[in-house]
């Protein structure tokens, strides 16, 4: 995919950092939230990721002097522990609830607050308290889309054509979600799906992705947020076999970002395939009137 000629340059940074070990301990925290469910395994990790960071930060101090005191001619540098903290608070709030998907009022009262709450509160601590304006929503990103990009969200309506059904309705896990097969649940179905969609973007990617990006190559800050991007999606209900199509989805997600530097496009291609997903989900609950639409 072209990269957006307004893409922000990164600055160089090192093909291999001690600061993995605590990004990693805190990624796989999603793990033990969402897949084990075991939280205070998932508290341990956060807890032990933290540490080991405020450890790293102390260290470079001493041999480098503080953060603010770097040579003029640089940027100062990220805290690891700050940027960390933020996405550790995050998952913190989103294991806060159960993530079985549910149609009924509380339910969506639940997920909002929880998810909302996930993405707001890092937004102001990095805005407000830490000052650094770490977290950013992109939307315009580099200006009119591309053929090629066109050309991409034509390509993702029938990837989710051919791949989707076949992933729900032969594994079973369409049985994860509810049952909808009213006016009023389709109805709930699409406006969930979408939002959750959504709130894919604003925190795995431009969250968790935008803050490990600010100190690790993009391969391997990609590959932490595709932890606790696929944790997530597990526990949302993409079980079975998956993860086979939620990691290259969200390793997809974090490319995309990072060449457009576009929310509004990572959240179309989102939104794309999740219209597949919800019109899946309808017709395997309800057999036959789209059989004619899927091949399953």
């Amino acid at each position: 995919m072209p990269a957006s000629p307004a893409a922000a340059p990164v600055a160089t940074l090192p093909a291999w950092s001690w600061h993995l070990a605590p990004a990693l301990l805190v990624c796989l925290a999603a793990p033990a939230f969402f897949v084990l469910r075991i939280p205070w395994v998932g508290w341990v990790l956060l807890a032990a990721g933290l540490a080991v960071a405020l450890m790293m930060e102390r260290s470079d101090a001493a041999t480098h002097g503080p953060r603010d005191d770097v040579a003029e001619s640089g940027p100062r540098r990220p805290s690891i522990l700050r940027d960390l903290s933020l996405i550790a608070i995050g998952m913190l709030i989103v294991s806060a609830i159960p993530l079985e998907a549910e149609l009924d009022n509380v339910a969506f009262l639940r997920f909002g607050l929880a998810l909302g709450g996930a993405v707001a509160v890092p937004y102001v601590i990095s805005r407000w308290a830490y000052r650094d304006y770490a977290i950013r929503f992109p939307w315009r990103g580099g200006g009119r889309w591309t053929a090629f990009q066109w050309t991409w969200l034509a390509a993702v309506l029938v990837l989710g054509w051919l791949i989707l059904p076949f992933y729900f309705i032969t594994s079973g896990v369409y049985l994860n979600w509810p049952v909808v097969d009213t006016p009023d649940l389709i109805a709930r179905l699409f406006v969930g799906v979408g939002a959750v969609g959504i709130w894919d973007e604003l925190f795995f990617i431009c969250t968790c992705f935008a803050l490990l990006r600010r100190h690790f190559p993009f391969w391997q800050a990609n590959l932490l947020q595709m932890i606790v991007f696929v944790s997530f999606l597990w526990e949302l209900g993409y079980r079975a076999w998956g993860p086979v199509l939620t990691i290259p989805f969200a390793l997809l997600m974090g490319y995309i970002f990072m060449k457009t530097r576009s929310l509004a496009y990572v959240v179309t291609v989102h939104l794309l395939f999740d219209a597949v997903v919800f019109a899946v989900l309808v017709h395997a609950h309800n057999p036959g009137p789209m059989d004619w639409l899927f091949l399953v």
